[in-house]
């Protein structure tokens, strides 16, 4: 495969190399936060979402936060392609030709979010029978839950210092909230490596929810009291779990990841942090990244980021962004000639 990586680790690669590229194996999805990024395998998370793992007949628990929730909130609506459509559309399309306040930033990602979810409102999401949805948000704690920003910005100082010496400090800066559509069965429930409080997803606040999972710090305002959640200020998931590094519990079978990396960083604040990189919970997981050769063939030679509102006008961005998309397609055509030949054995890598 020139564009597409297939990495496992050892328990997904004995599974895998025994029964082959199987959608029946795959009882976990996640999908990591990253801002834009997505955008590079869009198409991937297309064909997965819709037609990989379409004719399961298994329950399977999601996992998202920010951008990756976003993501998974298609995979869970009664229409996928018509879901991922509006996405596409509304992400890409969004234009700020003046430095917008948080305020103004929230505002239009709620109206994303409201567009995403369509006339159903997300009540298909909350009441989807064989995907259990958990999308992850994180309430400010002292300094990080004031009202004003120059608490927020020491607050995230404070948090950033602490990280420094360990990955648990952050929960005294933030609580993690997973918000799931079975709370009482979910396998996030009792995660140890950080305090979790587990809340109903609901139709009441599935689109607070997904507008608070993107809520970046400084950037995006946050959202204040989330119905049937603890009272407080919610910002970003990828602030405790940026691309995840948690237990793979609950139902037996694997875990598929469609990332734009082969490596995980745990939370947003270890993204500089060389040092710090998942541990051996990929043991279960088979994780699909897009190769540096297809990264390097993209526009300006690197996935869509965050950097691209600043660095390049409206139009421009926008035009990049939708060659992106567009070349995204090679993953999923790649990935599913596998699919259909069934060699995937041929090109399996170890993760770690």
């Amino acid at each position: 495969m020139a564009s597409l990586r297939f990495l496992v680790g050892p328990t997904a690669r004995k599974v895998i190399e025994q029964q082959g590229l199987n959608p029946q194996l795959f009882t976990r999805l996640l999908a990591a936060s990253g801002g834009p990024k997505w955008i590079g395998i869009a198409a991937l998370d297309r064909y997965i979402f819709s037609q990989f793992l379409a004719n399961r007949q298994h329950v399977i628990d999601t996992l998202g936060a920010s951008s990756g929730a976003w993501r998974l909130c298609c995979f869970a609506q009664d229409d996928i392609d018509a879901a991922y459509s509006r996405f596409e559309a509304l992400y890409i399309n969004q234009r700020y030709d003046t430095k917008p306040s948080p305020e103004q930033i929230s505002a239009n990602v709620a109206k994303i979010i409201s567009g995403i979810v369509g006339v159903k409102s997300g009540t298909d999401i909350v009441t989807q029978p064989l995907v259990n949805s958990h999308f992850i948000a994180c309430r400010g704690r002292h300094l990080n839950g004031g009202q004003h920003r120059a608490q927020l910005a020491a607050g995230l100082l404070g948090a950033a210092a602490s990280n420094l010496l360990s990955r648990r400090s952050i929960a005294l800066h933030f609580q993690r909230t997973v918000f799931a559509t079975s709370p009482n069965t979910s396998p996030f429930s009792e995660l140890a490596d950080l305090p979790t409080t587990t809340v109903a997803l609901t139709a009441d606040n599935v689109q607070q929810v997904l507008v608070a999972s993107g809520a970046i710090p400084w950037v995006i305002a946050p959202v204040h009291n989330i119905s049937g959640a603890p009272a407080g200020a919610y910002f970003d998931g990828g602030i405790s779990d940026y691309h995840f590094d948690i237990p793979h519990t609950g139902r037996d079978g694997l875990t598929l990841y469609p990332h734009f990396y082969p490596h995980m960083k745990p939370g947003w604040f270890d993204k500089a942090l060389g040092w710090r990189r998942a541990s051996s919970n990929y043991h279960d997981a088979l994780v699909l990244a897009p190769s540096q050769g297809f990264i390097d063939s993209l526009p300006y030679g690197k996935l869509p980021d965050r950097e691209d509102f600043s660095r390049l006008s409206s139009d421009e961005r926008i035009q990049y962004w939708q060659s992106a998309l567009k070349m995204s397609q090679q993953l999923a055509d790649e990935f599913a000639e596998v699919v259909v030949k069934g060699n995937v054995s041929d090109y399996l890598e170890d993760l770690y």
